[in-house]
């Protein structure tokens, strides 16, 4: 029997009334009661704004408490959440609030700046996230909004909230809840359809296997417009009771240690890209000393000092964690081997948004190195037109887990699924005679960005090959920096009588240029010329994994 989804929210509302629940890192705290209070009263706004069941809700700014209050009153609400990555530009923001047909659009500082009411079509009323009041509104006056709302609230709570009036609505198993759109630009837009049976399935799995948090704290860091950061860093850790803390700005580095000095969490999610940053900064340098490299060859000195170096790396994350779930991309195979000799409590996971996004995952204590683990219950994998050597071909999945299609994108929807309904990944795979799971490749070249930004090299490639001089181009990930490799027009070049230094010179020109219209995450760090056409498959797509090193 379907256990509601909006239920767990509740249960971990009424339980944990009086703790701390949500902060901005190094800021007030509000608690559960102070949740279901601002709960209380959006819900007030929405049934003034006229919102039914089933309409759309954006939400575009910074992680903060006040994104995570506004995200859990729209679902507890029965409203259809549409998360929007803060990075996006402007016109990708407008585009996605349209698309999406969202009535009320909740707005960071930053964000609201950029964007134009007249150019959201059907938004009624525009909050904005930091203090929750009124940006824009149609056909009525924010003050007499505020003043209804607030005496609705009296009279529905005379004597104040309690635990008793806690009482959500109650979805149903294949009821859309997110609308998760996987970029912003309109040509590659694609809002991903999640039913609340796909966020129930993550959230009862996370409950299962990771560790039984009972309160503590944790560091929230993933961008919560990410299903990876939504529901394993946020909606797990409310129901386990935990106080989480935000990090609003940029996550460097040395922040991220400070706060998990400071805050000593139990649970790290993370993507590959931050403990990686964190073995090269503290672990790697250490090795490559002449000395250590040395002792490193000798058995029982070297296990001497895996020991010391765990617990450097236990110390930087708190020393109080019971395990790191990294996930979003491949692990660097240097780091992942160093961590699974010294004992690290790690393990990497698989999945992608039109999942909701856990696909497989295992106990670090059982997993195996450079795997993500087994399918999770949840889920039905196999691996399409293996190849006959090496067990390689596509990922296919079915189950609970699997979203229900991509918004007004009938021909996409049409497109991911086979005739029997299993979904098409575009990831090639390999499972072991044990069921454990090898990534083997990203056919959809998608590209982690520096804090879990999901980055679609065709967009990018897709403005580049509309410039002038360039004929086609490929943008890959060089140490976390963007490059584009072009090969130009030539026969236009030598036509204007340009030299190849000419040529370098517009290009780079070209590039600053298409930087400023990009997310600071997506922008190209430098473009390397090719004398000649990339080598294409017969199908005429370029052989990206060859230049990809």
């Amino acid at each position: 029997m379907y256990k509601n989804f909006n239920s767990y929210i509740e249960d971990c509302i009424k339980n944990n009334w009086e703790s701390p629940a949500l902060s901005d890192y190094r800021g007030k705290a509000n608690h559960y009661r102070d949740i279901a209070r601002h709960i209380a009263r959006l819900h007030i706004i929405f049934e003034q704004c006229g919102i039914k069941q089933g309409d759309k809700i954006s939400i575009a700014g910074r992680n903060s408490s006040n994104w995570a209050i506004s995200f859990l009153a729209t679902i507890t609400y029965g409203a259809v959440a549409v998360p929007v990555l803060h990075e996006f530009k402007s016109d990708n923001i407008h585009n996605i609030i349209n698309h999406s047909e969202s009535k009320i659009l909740f707005a960071g500082d930053v964000v609201w700046e950029g964007l134009s009411a007249d150019e959201l079509r059907n938004v009624n009323a525009i909050i904005q996230i930091n203090d929750f009041k009124f940006l824009h509104l149609k056909k009525i006056q924010a003050a007499e909004l505020n003043t209804a709302v607030d005496a609705i609230f009296a009279e529905k709570y005379k004597n104040g909230i309690s635990p008793e009036d806690v009482k959500y609505y109650r979805d149903s198993s294949e009821e859309l809840a997110i609308i998760n759109y996987t970029s912003g630009t309109t040509g590659f837009s694609k809002g991903v359809m999640l039913p609340y049976r796909s966020l129930k399935a993550n959230l009862e799995f996370a409950c299962k296997v990771l560790p039984q948090l009972q309160g503590g704290g944790v560091v929230a860091m993933l961008p919560m417009a990410h299903m990876f950061g939504l529901i394993f860093e946020i909606v797990f850790t409310l129901v386990s009771g935990c106080h989480i803390q935000f990090l609003t700005r940029m996550p460097t580095p040395k922040i991220i240690l400070e706060a998990y000095a400071s805050v000593k969490p139990r649970l790290v999610i993370s993507v590959p890209l931050i403990i990686e940053k964190i073995f090269k900064r503290k672990i790697k340098p250490l090795l490559e000393k002449p000395a250590m490299r040395f002792l490193m060859k000798l058995p029982i000195i070297k296990q001497s000092i895996k020991k010391k170096i765990l617990k450097l790396l236990n110390h930087s994350f708190g020393d109080n964690v019971l395990v790191v779930a990294i996930g979003g991309a491949a692990f660097n195979s240097e780091a992942e081997t160093f961590f699974k000799e010294a004992g690290f409590q790690y393990t990497v996971g698989y999945g992608m948004t039109e999942c909701g996004p856990l696909i497989s995952y295992d106990d670090w204590t059982t997993t195996r190195i450079y795997s993500c683990g087994k399918p999770i219950p949840t889920i039905q994998l196999k691996i399409d037109s293996p190849n006959p050597e090496t067990g390689t071909g596509e990922i296919m999945v079915k189950g609970e887990n699997v979203f229900l299609g991509y918004y007004k994108n009938p021909e996409a929807t049409k497109n991911a699924f086979d005739a029997d309904g299993w979904f098409h990944t575009g990831d090639l795979g390999a499972l072991d005679k044990d069921g454990y799971l090898y990534i083997k490749g990203r056919s959809k070249n998608m590209i982690l960005g520096p804090s879990g930004q999901n980055i679609y090299p065709e967009e990018i490639e897709d403005r580049l090959n509309n410039l002038p001089y360039i004929n086609e181009s490929i943008v890959i990930d060089s140490d976390g920096k963007l490059v584009a490799l072009i090969y130009p027009d030539y026969e236009l070049a030598y036509a204007e009588n340009l030299t190849h230094s000419d040529l370098e010179k517009i290009l780079e020109k070209e590039k600053d240029e298409l930087n400023k219209k990009l997310p600071n995450y997506s922008q190209i760090i430098r473009i390397k010329l090719y004398p000649e056409e990339f080598e294409k498959t017969p199908k005429k797509s370029i052989k990206r994994f060859l230049y990809e090193k």
